[in-house]
């Protein structure tokens, strides 16, 4: 493939919500420049795109892939992402590298979640963005409903260019709205030049005035134009359009059918046309050196840096980490210098991805966007020059709330499970394998269950291992209500030395549930000597461990040694320790024992209109609602106290009531007695899993 300098290249990351069409418009774009000689398709499994055995199978995308388009004299590095939102983390990651963003809206699904999830993450990296209406071939496309929407929710800087030409129901060709002329498709991509239909002029005038008024917000001199009448040039919208494209104050609508290849050529010819180069883009970093703001604006003739946005790792092809070039220009031999691990590496070869396929490549520019073999490097790490080592900011993902438990089918495979989710774990950053000593379980995090199904079927395919997802044990803690006074008298006769402990002790409430226990003495006489006391408080140390209500953690108990007697032969360490875990276990079960159950401080945000319904959830959760804010954005945060027990499932219940516009966040707060039903559904539970 041949070097492009940094004005030739666009890199535009592919948004959109889960079956819009994304992946078809990526393969009809690789089949129009090239790339491929027969157009794929979702159904068949054989996209450029979706090549990984999971997205083949259920026919979505998973991970995110690459695909150079060359167009014309440019080179449009094309991130085709997923839209559904338990891999939302590929979605964030691609983002992040990219200088633009082309956001697909189903003609027939209109506006949906995705859509507007896609707008925020381009508002959070400010990146000037084209909506594509995709699938016009289908009869009850609607563009115009589409403009409506969107017009709705993002006011003016909304300008349809395109407009549909529909005859019975049927797409047949388009208008453009800047240069005012119409095409008439035939044999699905070729067009000829027709006469604008009467029935559009309607929508053709309205959408010429929206695109007029934007071009005309973007400075004095054009709004003083605009208001006495005078006509703008077909060169100054373009140019206008340029510019306000670039900076986010206009975002236009076009549309096509991908599997027709119809709307893809104009796609491809605006994003070149009204998509920035990354020369016009901003990116600093700190060189660690000097302490300084480094500027590195992908401006090829500063010194080299780079930063792995993603990390591929497969079993077959083996691991390879996605950079994009900050500054200067990297070649493959170059020596370049880890900031994060510090340490220094030859770059052995550099490629660019065309899905799967890996092609060799001599140097990448600054804002290219490539790959490197056998890194020792990990997504965020940034890699510069050992004289300039500058550090670029990590990559912001979402965190992963749902989890299960996990456990290998196979006896004897957990090395080879834990392996192969630690190398999992470097492709993708929303997935978590967490070691839960405390309840001898080992829990699996991701984005939702559907994500968790897929990481246990790529751990089957890939890796050979398979693991049963299941529920996890939630961490219960034991401690008591009132105080009791026992007598514990450990005796035991063989043959020479026989064993003796005796002790008297109290327990109560210690009142800190952030420790086991408190352990004093109030010994007088001698009556125990000194050098048990130790052995003592061991004994109850052990036995907090293990509660003997349900086999928890014990927490917040005070045990005073009072009293008790001893044996000058008989009596040993070993003694006295087991007679204060017996009088630990006796005492405990006399001072009324209750479970603590953990209880979570939990936020989720929701459009206004599902409030009523996340309350009402809420409620059945035994969730305790503390507070409800406006986030100004249409949404509400709703803040609550909700046992963790209860949050199991919370994910897809709460997408499905939302329809996946709802999100959410908690963290561990405190432990509070768990009610009654709860505690004797623990116990017996516990109890039938001892048997």
């Amino acid at each position: 493939m041949n070097v492009y300098t940094t004005d030739k290249i666009r890199n535009v990351v592919i948004l959109g919500h889960g079956g819009a069409g994304k992946t078809s418009l990526v393969e009809s774009m690789a089949y129009l420049s090239g790339i491929t000689s027969r157009l794929g398709n979702v159904a068949e499994g054989n996209t450029v795109s979706d090549f990984d055995k999971e997205e083949i199978k259920r026919k979505f995308s998973i991970s995110t892939s690459m695909v150079p388009i060359i167009w014309g004299d440019t080179k449009i590095n094309i991130l085709d992402t997923p839209g559904y939102f338990d891999f939302e983390g590929e979605a964030e990651e691609a983002a992040a590298a990219a200088d633009a963003a082309v956001i697909v809206i189903s003609g027939k699904n209109g506006v949906e979640v995705g859509t507007q999830k896609a707008w925020d993450l381009c508002e959070k990296y400010k990146l000037p963005r084209i909506f594509y209406v995709s699938n016009m071939d289908i009869d009850n496309a609607s563009f115009r409903k589409v403009v409506e929407t969107l017009t709705d929710l993002y006011g003016k800087k909304i300008a349809p260019i395109h407009l549909p030409i529909r005859e019975k129901e049927k797409f047949v060709g388009y208008v453009n709205v800047v240069k005012m002329k119409a095409r008439r498709y035939v044999n699905k991509n070729e067009k000829v030049e027709c006469e604008i239909p009467d029935y559009s002029r309607e929508y053709l005038d309205k959408y010429r005035e929206n695109l007029l008024e934007a071009v005309a917000e973007t400075s004095e001199e054009m709004m003083e134009r605009y208001f006495e009448g005078d006509e703008f040039s077909e060169a100054e919208i373009i140019a206008a359009l340029h510019a306000n494209v670039s900076d986010c104050s206009i975002v236009p609508v076009t549309m096509g059918s991908s599997v027709n290849l119809q709307g893809t050529v104009i796609l491809l010819d605006d994003i070149v046309s009204y998509m920035p180069s990354p020369e016009t883009r901003k990116v600093a970093g700190i060189n660690l050196k000097t302490k300084e703001v480094y500027e590195a604006d992908y401006n090829f003739a500063k010194a080299k840096s780079a930063f792995v946005f993603k990390t591929i790792v497969d079993p077959f092809i083996g691991k390879y980490s996605m950079i994009k070039v900050a500054s200067g220009v990297i070649k493959s031999d170059d020596t370049l210098f880890n900031v994060n691990t510090d340490t220094e590496e030859r770059v052995g070869k550099l490629y660019v991805f065309e899905g799967s396929r890996p092609i060799e490549v001599k140097e990448l520019h600054a804002g290219d966007i490539g790959a490197i073999g056998k890194l020792n490097a990990s997504t965020g790490d940034s890699l510069a020059t050992k004289a300039a080592p500058v550090q670029y900011g990590k990559i912001d993902v979402s965190t992963p709330y749902t989890y299960k438990r996990y456990k290998a089918k196979v006896k004897g495979e957990e090395d080879k499970v834990a392996q192969a989710l630690a190398k999992m774990a470097q492709e993708d950053l929303t997935m978590r394998s967490v070691n839960d000593g405390e309840n001898h379980q080992t829990l699996l995090y991701g984005m939702g269950d559907q994500h968790l199904d897929i990481i246990a079927s790529k751990l089957l395919t890939k890796y050979k291992v398979e693991v049963e997802l299941s529920k996890p044990k939630v961490a219960f803690r034991e401690t008591i209500r009132t105080s009791s006074d026992v007598d514990s008298k450990y005796k035991k006769q063989s043959g020479g030395h026989g064993q003796y402990g005796h002790v008297k002790m109290r327990f109560s409430p210690s009142g800190n549930l952030e420790e086991a226990y408190e352990f004093s003495q109030e010994v007088v006489g001698g009556a125990v000597p000194k050098n048990y006391f130790p052995a003592v408080e061991k004994g109850i140390q052990e036995s907090c461990a293990r509660g003997p209500l349900a086999g928890y953690p014990v927490v917040g108990v005070k045990a005073v040694l009072y009293d008790g007697s001893y044996h000058p032969v008989d009596s040993s360490e070993m003694a006295f320790k087991t007679a204060a875990s017996q009088a630990f276990k006796k005492g405990f079960m006399e001072a009324s024992p209750v479970l603590l159950e953990p209880i979570a401080s939990l936020k989720v945000t929701v459009p206004d209109k599902y409030t009523g319904d996340v309350m009402g959830d809420l409620n059945k959760r035994r969730g305790r609602v503390l507070g409800m804010n406006p986030d100004h954005k249409g949404n509400t945060i709703v803040e609550a106290d909700i046992p963790m027990s209860e949050l199991y499932g919370y994910s897809t219940q709460l997408r499905s009531m939302t329809g996946g516009s709802g999100s959410y966040a908690y963290e561990f707060a405190r432990y509070e007695q768990a009610p009654n039903d709860v505690q004797d559904k623990e116990i017996a539970a516990r109890a039938s899993e001892e048997e």
